[in-house]
């Protein structure tokens, strides 16, 4: 009699669904250091196996595959096949291995499009079968677990199958043939780069583009403020005039010179209050942005951690777009095991001494998985990022239980020869849900005096102000995301991987996003000749077809069709236009390139750049007024090297970072050759 086979995604995953199950302990083994775990569950033999992610990728069908477009044959792989994927060829056997004892395959991977694919993909090519049972929970704890395999479908998730395999192909499709379009374009006019391109990945990269252009030609007009400082009572007010803007400087003159060494008086006063209620629960793209806000977080660094605070079961699934906490995740349950841990035991005893608990819930909403919330468990050893991640996780779930602030808001006039000139206040009277949030909630509070109508004011200070007006901030992490979320460009899971492949490409930098000389030559060339390559409404389109097979309204092999014509039709005009595509992008690469190696002044009036040599292969620092300047350093041959913006305190060069693979980053200077230290963060 054979066994029951359960497939995860990982193994840390396997480990808690085999010590979830187990009746009777659990027997771990290893086969080339890929584990896996033997259990008994009601007389049954059960036995758990990881993947590793993804155990098959789509690659180019056929021998001897050049490099051409466009190109849609394709067949799905094992990722050993490629020399980086090595390492999982130990989970494939040990899983092929396995499969053939079992008489019975349950899949509980994560359950999501990614997990169901990743899942169904074993099943047919390892298991040889198109079907089995399917677990689906939203935490890794043991009555989850419990209740998952107890309830398992007895089918495969067939919808989300098909939209991972529609989404996988589709961003083979647009990927390959678009960055292969563009990669050889650039090498038939001499240039070379690492260049990408995709389905989301270019749109993003233009709306980027756009805002930068907006700032870049933004240009200021100038404008009047006129504000009055006075005392009453020895209590301090400032005011601006109610016009607040004056766009005519003789308007604004006038009106100084009118209230100028005058005194003033309150003639009106309103107060009024106004709730303030708690925030939505966490969905992954508001808990990525306010990751990134409180701590400088990336989006793809914020993921990675709430992944790893779910597979230690302190978390639920954190890929999800819901704001829905739904009652059956046991409210008091989950504040009755946080009030145990160490600073919680407090703010716990206030919600649980409420006589109903309902959450502020938002809109979204997720058909796997409800939104992030804590599981109550204990963490036993969290880094500082994550125990920092953790407590914005649990404090949010706080807060979405307690009851709305009161705020009250005040507006004075002050009135100067019938001149109004308005003070604003505005004051916490019952802070709730905002005690909960500290010190994630940030109100700004301006306290005004206690004033009455009539009242005189002592003008301490009367002063006419020019300003600019500011151009639109550029985009930062936590505001792109915003805005691909409500283009629909990629999804919750998708998105911070796009800004990152944007930033390892070279396309954009800085934390306050600027888009580089590289960037903006790709979406210029493109926006010239085959501006749908960077279209938000085709991608769009092809999401929103996407959900449609997700719900069941649409099928997969016709999206396919229909992409496989719209990308024909992009690259016919493409190959129209190669060589001035070309030669646009390798413009911007030069100067990219000459920008980014450039390393300061040489002592002949120079600039010292990082050079290549054709005739030897090595890199070194060398200035650019060679021969008649033969001033050079040398440079660490092997890994990635970056020109940081932080200048040498000994010599003014700019600094260089060295990374290289499995190692943390490290920083010299060229010229006085010893390594700098990265100085800690003031607690």
């Amino acid at each position: 009699m054979g066994y029951t086979l359960i497939l995860t995604e990982k193994p840390s995953a396997a480990n808690r669904i085999a010590s979830a199950l187990a009746e009777d302990g659990v027997k771990k083994f290893s086969k080339n250091k890929a584990p896996y775990y033997k259990i008994k569950r009601k007389g049954k033999d059960i036995v758990v196996v990881p993947a590793v992610g993804h155990l098959f990728v789509l690659n180019q069908k056929g021998p001897n595959m050049k490099w051409t477009y466009p190109v849609f044959s394709v067949e799905w792989k094992p990722t050993f096949t490629e020399k980086n994927n090595q390492w999982a060829k130990k989970y494939y056997n040990n899983i092929e291995t396995l499969a053939r004892g079992a008489d019975e395959f349950v899949a509980a991977c994560d359950y999501d499009i990614e997990g169901s694919t990743i899942a169904f993909n074993i099943f047919r090519f390892i298991f040889n079968t198109k079907d089995g049972k399917r677990m689906k929970f939203s935490t890794l704890t043991t009555p989850d677990l419990i209740y998952a395999f107890e309830h398992a479908s007895p089918h495969l998730d067939f919808p989300q199958i098909e939209a991972g395999l529609t989404r996988h192909q589709l961003d083979w499709y647009f990927g390959i043939n678009l960055t292969r379009a563009l990669t050889l374009a650039l090498e038939r006019v001499g240039g070379y780069w690492t260049l990408s391109t995709g389905r989301v990945q270019g749109p993003t990269l233009k709306i980027l583009e756009d805002r930068q252009r907006e700032i870049k030609k933004f240009i200021p007009k100038p404008f009047w403020q006129i504000q009055l400082e006075g005392v009453i009572d020895s209590k301090k007010i400032t005011a601006l005039h109610v016009k607040d803007k004056f766009w005519e400087r003789d308007e604004a003159d006038n009106i100084y010179k009118k209230c100028k060494g005058k005194d003033g008086a309150i003639s009106e006063i309103e107060k009024k209050q106004q709730k303030q209620y708690p925030p939505f629960p966490f969905d992954l793209t508001s808990l990525q942005r306010e990751s990134y806000n409180h701590f400088g977080y990336s989006p793809k660094m914020t993921l990675d951690i709430a992944q790893n605070l779910y597979e230690m079961a302190l978390i639920s699934y954190p890929r999800t777009s819901s704001q829905k906490l739904p009652y059956k995740i046991g409210y008091r349950n989950i504040l009755e095991k946080l009030s145990k841990q160490k600073g919680y035991s407090e703010l716990c005893s206030r919600l649980l001494s409420k006589r109903i608990l309902k959450p502020n819930e938002g809109k979204k909403t997720d058909p796997a998985h409800p939104a992030i919330f804590p599981t109550g468990n204990t963490p036993k050893k969290l880094n500082s990022y994550q125990k920092k991640v953790y407590d914005l996780i649990v404090k949010r779930f706080f807060s979405v239980f307690a009851d709305p602030a009161l705020r009250e808001l005040m507006r004075i006039i002050i009135s100067i020869e019938n001149e109004k000139f308005i003070a604003h206040g505005a004051r916490t009277i019952a802070p709730n849900w905002i005690e909960f949030y500290r010190p994630y909630s940030r109100f700004k509070e301006i306290i005004l005096p206690e004033l009455k109508k009539g009242e005189k004011v002592d003008v301490k200070k009367l002063d006419m102000l020019e300003k600019e007006t500011e151009p639109p901030n550029r985009f930062t992490q936590a505001s792109i995301l915003k805005k691909m979320e409500e283009l629909n460009l990629g999804t919750k899971a998708t998105r911070s991987h796009i800004l990152q492949t944007l930033y390892d490409r070279g396309y954009i930098n800085d934390r306050s996003i600027n888009v580089t000389e590289l960037g903006e030559s790709v979406i210029i060339a493109l926006e010239k000749y085959c501006p749908e390559i960077i279209s938000v409404d085709l991608t769009r389109e092809f999401e929103q077809e996407m959900e449609a097979i997700q719900q069941g309204k649409k099928k997969r092999e016709d999206i396919i069709k229909k992409a496989e014509k719209e990308i024909e039709k992009i690259l016919e005009n493409f190959k129209k236009n190669e060589k001035w595509i070309g030669n646009e992008i390798l413009e911007g690469v030069k100067k990219y390139e000459e920008k980014m190696h450039n390393i300061g002044r040489c002592e002949c009036g120079g600039e010292l750049s990082i050079i290549h040599s054709k005739k030897t292969g090595k890199r070194f620092v060398g200035c650019k007024n060679y021969p008649k300047c033969n001033n050079s350093y040398p440079l660490p041959q092997h890994g990635y090297i970056t020109v940081l913006g932080q200048k040498c305190q000994n010599c003014g060069l700019f600094l260089v970072s060295v990374k290289t693979k499995g190692k943390r980053p490290w920083r010299l200077c060229v010229k006085c050759g010893f390594a700098i230290k990265k100085k800690k963060a003031k607690k």
